[in-house]
């Protein structure tokens, strides 16, 4: 997230320097590829992993830098050539990926560099399976990825942030829903029934999740930087130990080794004799585990599939579920505190920054039980801002909400029982009837969606299209994993009038059984229970465009909203009243 920022940033000296390395006899490679990601392949990274960000000067959460012995390329795709427009130096040549006959940046490898290439890669920055199929395409061009023995920005990067390592804490099981050694066992479970001796868990979010641990090593994310290894004898965790107190240790059990997080690396490569790993008794690593994983254990020692924790973490328990529903009920009323506050400012004519409202928005949310923090950076965008996808305000330079433009609030909270992301579409003067219809059909889709129902086995792309036909219908646009009961998903369609104004409707959603009249093939049929509790925008919709059901379900729902809402808000008039108002029959 955050603003599309402006700034350039000169690189010379940045690839000058490291491109002297590039042809240092240890490393002797003809061009080095500098991916987004960090050794976990997490969504979010640590300043200190901004490595691509930092060579190019491009900051966007998305993209690859490739750099030859004369030449810096920057892929990404269509959500940030502007930014990239405006970041990237002389040095640096955009490939806006997505656009006819522009490469992917793997495709750039052996279609566009020189045959007999050495290609340096930090191994711990590329995934396995991303590895192979690039050294597969490379042969035929008698080019190579090169795994370097360390990271070539870092030893550029003189000014380093230090990698975080913040406090662990436990997470209580009437949060959790299960302890960690009964997720533990079932770990095991699954590895017996794959018939493999153990696996690694890489990704930061599953090892927080097995072992009921949270922490803020990342902005945003309740993680902490570990890697795990389970066997079917024994569990390891790595962990920085100046991050874990005796009440963690307590929490783990003498069950649980911990080792140091530097210690990883060199514990696998030991591991295959220890357990007798071999071509027919595996260790499993998923799919999102880096090369240097697979090189440490010795690639012939691992079988590549999905992470069976995250399968098991996405199916959510009755307790985590029940955590789901409250925090968003919470959550609900802070946003409805919010936007009333909101409007009643700028009836006043108070002038007010996007960032402004972004911070009062925070401070509502801080006032609820259990909350943590923000889940993301808030998207607090007026007009024309409101069309830029991943738009967030920088509060040194940003917009004013104007009471005659379209508002749009994409924001969440971490909350000890639950994690929320939502997003309303608010207009606090009187909408144009082209804001109007593209609302409405917006939020058509939106109901689409939350009422549909589906077999089991079905995927998430095939229910996306739901949502996309109302948008069809007026000639408009919005810029694979089976479904399960008990999975979290988020029903967000929207549509975006580059430069004028954007839509969003965002609620989470439940997957749940549902019970049908026919159970054809014998599958089961499943549906979606909201969990999102904010009125929706009704002065938005064109009451013209709506169908009999539609305009039911839109009743039902603000019904719904403000049941679980009031008795939060008994002590806010100004808030009781705005959710009165706006959840007033359609």
């Amino acid at each position: 997230m955050g603003a599309p920022a402006t700034q350039t940033v000169n690189t010379t000296q940045r690839l000058e320097a490291l491109r002297r390395l590039m042809a240092k006899p240890e490393y002797n490679v003809n061009a080095v590829v500098v991916t987004s990601e960090d050794q976990h392949n997490s969504e979010y990274i640590a300043p200190c992993d901004e490595r691509r960000a930092f060579i190019s000067g491009f900051t966007g959460s998305a993209g690859c830098a490739i750099v030859t012995d004369k030449d810096a390329f920057l892929f990404t795709d269509g959500r940030y050539f502007l930014q990239a427009e405006k970041q990237l130096d002389q040095n640096w040549k955009l490939m806006k990926q997505g656009l006819p006959d522009v490469p992917t940046w793997q495709e750039f490898l052996y279609k566009n560099l020189d045959s007999h290439s050495r290609i340096g890669i930090d191994p711990t920055l590329i995934t396995a399976a991303d590895a192979d199929v690039v050294s597969k395409q490379l042969k035929d061009r008698n080019s190579e990825l090169f795994s370097l023995p360390e990271n070539l920005i870092d030893l550029v990067w003189t000014d380093r942030p230090p990698r975080p390592a913040n406090q662990v804490f436990a997470l209580d099981v009437k949060f959790s829903g299960e302890p960690h050694e009964k997720k533990i066992e079932r770990v095991r479970d699954e590895l017996r029934a794959k018939k493999v001796k153990g696996m690694v868990v890489n990704m930061l979010d599953e090892i927080a999740w097995l072992f009921n641990l949270r922490g803020s090593d990342i902005d945003f994310n309740p993680v902490f930087f570990a890697y795990a290894v389970v066997t079917l004898e024994k569990t390891v965790l790595f962990i920085n130990s100046s991050q874990v107190d005796d009440s963690v240790r307590a929490h783990l059990g003498k069950e649980i080794e911990i080792k140091p997080y530097d210690a990883f690396f060199d514990y696998l490569k030991h591991l295959g004799a220890e357990i007798g790993l071999s071509n027919d008794a595996q260790l499993l690593i998923g799919d999102k585990a880096s090369l240097a994983v697979a090189e440490a254990l010795g690639s012939d020692n691992v079988v590549v599939t999905r992470s069976p924790v995250a399968d098991l973490k996405a199916v959510k328990n009755p307790v985590e579920v029940e955590g789901f529903r409250q925090s968003h009920i919470r959550d609900g009323a802070a946003l409805v505190r919010y936007f009333a506050w909101l409007e009643e400012q700028l009836n006043a004519g108070v002038t007010l920054s996007e960032s402004e409202a972004a911070d009062q928005l925070e401070k509502f949310r801080s006032e609820m039980d259990l909350f943590k923090g923000l889940s993301f950076t808030t998207i607090s965008s007026t007009g024309p801002n409101a069309a830029i996808i991943h738009y967030s305000p920088d509060p040194h330079d940003c917009a004013t909400v104007r009471k005659d433009q379209v508002y749009l609030c994409d924001s969440g909270g971490q909350y000890l029982d639950g994690t929320t992301d939502v997003t309303r579409t608010l207009h606090f003067g009187t909408p144009t009837p082209e804001e109007k219809r593209a609302f409405t059909r917006v939020l058509q889709g939106h109901i689409a969606i939350d009422t549909g129902i589906f077999p089991n086995g079905t995927s998430g792309y095939i229910i996306d299209s739901w949502a996309r036909r109302p948008l069809w219908e007026d000639g408009l646009a919005y810029n694979s994993t089976a479904l399960k009961a008990g999975m979290t998903v988020s029903n967000e369609p929207g549509y975006y009038a580059d430069g004028r104004f954007g839509i969003r409707i965002e609620n989470v959603v439940i997957v749940r059984d549902v019970k049908t009249p026919n159970n054809f093939g014998d599958k089961g049929y499943l549906g979606f229970e909201h969990v999102t509790m904010c009125p929706m925008g009704k002065n938005l919709v064109d009451p013209t465009l709506v169908t009999v059901r539609e305009r039911e379900w839109l009743d039902a729902y603000h019904v719904e909203v403000q049941e679980k809402l009031s008795p939060l808000l008994k002590n806010d008039a100004r808030a009781l009243e705005w959710l009165k108002r706006e959840c007033s029959p359609l």
